[in-house]
């Protein structure tokens, strides 16, 4: 919670410190590990002040002392300091059209467990219920001292879960009654733990930025390949969110329509990528009559056979993306493209060879093509991104807290402008320091 904003000079100065002891919590989220000097040289403050710093969040439970490094020079060993796992939680719920997922995360952004729903989107009522519990099952493998260190619930969902039925071949089924469903307040109420709600592919690029390849990348467009096609987009070492939220929502892209036969006809001249960029298009090519009785399973299942239909659709899908990304690239001229998805096994690696080579072919004369690579975290990457809104809320430099000022976003959808704010600065301090650790 934020405090109230004072006046004096010795409020200006606790704001100070409070603004610089987030800024040491963001490097070594980033870095992993970090030692003292290495810490003040960083945040550009003496070793007195870095030193009192440090041990308020060591007092705090935040931190802690993780050994020593010897480097070969005078003096004594450097003493290596690491984010406490224990010292915060956070619960992340990932929603999908085609899946529910809620996780538990420490501090350190390790995942401490799950409850993973593979089904259509229920109703809005029985989708809280369900989530309700999953929240109260991983509540209680915490002990009470841990569960009073939770910072909240971060919501992972695509905004419109309604709509595009018709370009991704779903039943109306319950889609509908989303259109007007704030979740985000129900499952505030429902849990009585604040919630931060993000779009699904923003959140999933959050996760990719703070622990995985973001830390040695400013600049990348990120993708995840799940039910639909989702993005986020990633501009000198921060998150870029766009007028509505929607920045990377390359789903809306128009391509030209697919040549598979299972597509459902577009209803232009052209079509939207996310018919042809999706799981729910390969489920579709695989059994077109009965397509939503397939599971993540099924389809994994058909990766590792090398099934025929599943190899039409990858080529499919890649044309698709490429041209897309050709429009990205001209536009944003960002170097990298990082892709994930729900699917693992040999899946990421066909899939990066196969957009790659679409992406070349479609290169127009004197232009060159961003490089590809493979995400950190497969289907975790939502779920990850999820449970970070709390925490990067409770504990990111946030410039709010150097004017003593109220996060203005409002809660629920859409709304975590300030929330999941993730500047640029701190972002960047840590980059060269230690190799991170990722979270499993």
């Amino acid at each position: 919670m934020e405090e109230p904003r004072k006046s004096g000079r010795g409020s200006n100065s606790a704001q100070l410190r409070r603004y610089n002891e987030r800024i040491v919590l963001q490097i070594l989220r980033r870095a992993g590990e970090a030692s003292k000097a290495e810490l003040a040289r960083a945040v550009q403050l003496t070793n007195a002040a870095i030193g009192a710093i440090i041990q308020d969040l060591i007092e705090e439970g935040l931190i802690v002392e993780a050994g020593k490094r010897h480097d070969g020079s005078r003096g004594q060993p450097a003493t290596i300091l690491r984010l406490e796992p224990g010292g915060a939680y956070s619960f992340g719920v990932r929603l999908d059209r085609t899946n529910m997922e809620t996780v538990l995360m420490d501090f350190s952004g390790r995942l401490v467990s799950r409850r993973l729903h593979d089904l259509i989107l229920p109703a809005p009522e029985r989708a809280l219920e369900i989530l309700t519990e999953d929240i109260r099952i991983l509540r209680d493998e915490l002990a009470a001292d841990e569960q009073s260190r939770i910072t909240g619930i971060g919501l992972a969902q695509p905004f419109n879960l309604g709509a595009w039925l018709h370009e991704l071949g779903l039943p109306e089924a319950d889609f509908k009654k989303w259109e007007d469903y704030d979740l985000a307040q129900a499952l505030e109420t429902a849990t009585e733990l604040p919630v931060f709600s993000e779009n699904d592919g923003t959140a999933a690029a959050v996760a990719e930025l703070f622990y995985g390849l973001g830390r040695q990348n400013d600049h990348f467009l990120y993708l995840f390949l799940g039910p639909a096609i989702g993005g986020g987009l990633i501009l000198k070492g921060d998150v870029i969110r766009g007028e509505t939220g929607n920045a990377g929502d390359v789903a809306m892209m128009p391509v030209p329509p697919s040549n598979l036969t299972t597509a459902p006809k577009p209803r232009n001249q052209w079509d939207l990528l996310l018919t042809r960029a999706s799981l729910v298009a390969l489920a579709r090519h695989m059994a077109p009559d009965d397509f939503s009785r397939l599971n993540r399973a099924d389809l994994q299942d058909a990766v590792e056979t090398g099934d025929i239909r599943y190899r039409e659709w990858l080529q499919d899908c890649a044309d698709a993306l490429g041209l897309a990304l050709r429009s990205a690239y001209a536009l944003l001229d960002v170097p990298l493209v990082v892709i994930d998805g729900d699917l693992g096994g040999p899946f990421p690696e066909a899939f990066r060879t196969a957009l790659t080579e679409a992406v070349k072919r479609a290169a127009p004369e004197k232009r060159q093509s961003p490089d590809i690579q493979v995400g950190s975290f497969g289907h975790d990457a939502g779920a990850i991104g999820a449970a970070s809104l709390p925490q990067f809320f409770n504990f990111s430099p946030r410039a709010a807290i150097l004017t003593g000022g109220k996060d203005t976003g409002p809660a629920g959808a859409g709304g975590a402008e300030d929330k999941a704010s993730f500047p640029a600065r701190a972002a960047r301090l840590g980059s060269h320091l230690a190799a991170p650790n990722r979270p499993t």
